[in-house]
């Protein structure tokens, strides 16, 4: 008799954190590894969370707090949603989770039933699928292609729809392609929601901060304020503020999945860290001068890693919107071998011969249900970015 669950088996652990894994047991063994595979930021928390939270700990703010967040953490969410995507949320149709992951989480087990789809567009994130399967939904994933921005059409999305589907799940900007929808692009997919009311709508707009060449992302409720007794706007603090290790995201929506939300955070995890929260706080709420210092600089690494890929034979780099990754076609590598003997048939074969053969940890595109691809995180120091990018050159320099 098997010791884990059947449920357990219809899933994979995260194969971004798998490909980490490889790459920091490398570099334990003294290889020269960049790794390129994490969309964590190498900034570090801005000082004014951090004394944030030294002064909570200080306070003695050290106790269990109510599951869904504490009242100060969640007025400034909703604060922050008002003032950066025009959403009106009240604290009450707010919940705090450790981690946007857990928001997501709670979300699709509080609401699926076995045979309930949930329409992604792909490429996706890695958890997207697992999380759905795990809740005993069906993930339906609708193909979005290169030649339109690895952007949804809302004709694709209309076509996906079923009397069976409960949700539809959309990630703007885009892991891991960085693809972003603008207030405008997203018209055409609200007037197909809007023909579906049976249809719950899951926005995660975790990167809406990191956008670039003055674009800036739509969401949901913003576009179209009917479908918000229907929507879920997903966020976060590990991107923008460099917080990935604090574990806090939060979500807005209707009160009674609020609700539903909470009851299984409760017998789960129950409310976030209170030190963490307390630095959450001031992260939405205190100066953003950082959060744009910071964006900044991620379109400089993006502008050097976009044209260093495009020079490397074998490889085609669109130009993305947003969040800190880009999705390189690797079509031209395929079916050939590189210096070190190894046959390309795959995209795992390449990224994984990548960093065997040069050092830089990357992620297959069949992570992200879209093979023929890599993914690359320009969430590192400019000089790692630099020295990577010579590297990958020089490995499709020596495909034959």
């Amino acid at each position: 008799m098997s010791l884990t669950a059947e449920r357990l088996d219809r899933i994979q652990p995260s194969l971004t954190i798998a490909i980490s894994t490889v790459a920091r047991k490398m570099i334990a063994e003294g290889k020269n590894v960049i790794s390129l595979s994490q969309g964590e930021p190498d900034f570090d928390t801005p000082r004014n969370v951090k004394d944030a939270a030294i002064r909570a700990i200080e306070a003695g703010e050290t106790k269990y707090t109510d599951v869904s967040g504490t009242p100060a953490l969640r007025k400034a969410v909703a604060t922050k949603f008002k003032r950066d995507s025009g959403i009106d949320y009240k604290p009450e149709e707010i919940i705090i989770s450790t981690g946007a992951k857990q928001v997501l989480f709670n979300a699709m087990i509080a609401t699926l039933n076995k045979g309930d789809e949930v329409v992604i567009p792909s490429p996706c994130w890695v958890s997207y699928p697992d999380i759905v399967t795990l809740a005993d939904g069906t993930p339906v994933l609708v193909p979005c292609g290169q030649n339109n921005g690895f952007k949804l059409r809302a004709e694709d999305l209309e076509a996906a729809i079923t009397p069976k589907t409960r949700w539809f799940m959309l990630n703007n900007p885009c892991n891991p392609t960085g693809a972003a929808y603008s207030a405008e692009e997203l018209k055409p997919i609200c007037e197909v929601l809007m023909r579906h009311p049976h249809v719950w709508v899951l926005t995660d707009d975790i990167y809406d901060k990191l956008a670039y060449d003055g674009f800036k992302p739509g969401t949901i409720v913003a576009v179209e304020p009917r479908l918000k007794d229907r929507t879920l706007t997903v966020h976060g603090v590990s991107k923008s503020y460099a917080m990935t290790g604090w574990r806090i995201g939060f979500a807005g929506g209707p009160v009674a999945l609020i609700k539903a939300m909470d009851k299984l955070q409760s017998q789960s995890t129950s409310n976030p860290s209170s030190i963490a929260m307390a630095a959450a706080v001031e992260a939405v709420a205190g100066q953003q001068e950082t959060v744009e210092e910071m964006r900044k600089v991620f379109e400089q690494r993006r502008n050097l890693v976009v044209a260093a890929l495009n020079k490397a034979p074998g490889i085609n780099c669109s130009v993305p919107e947003g969040a800190f990754y880009v999705y390189p076609s690797i079509h031209g590598c395929i079916g050939k071998t590189s210096k070190g003997g190894k046959r390309i048939e795959t995209d795992e074969d390449f990224a994984l011969t990548l960093l065997a053969e040069e050092g830089v940890a990357t992620v297959h595109g069949a992570a992200f249900c879209y093979p023929g691809y890599i993914r690359i995180s320009y969430a590192n120091a400019t000089s790692e970015l630099e020295e990577a990018m010579i590297r990958i050159q020089r490995f499709c320099e020596g495909l034959h």
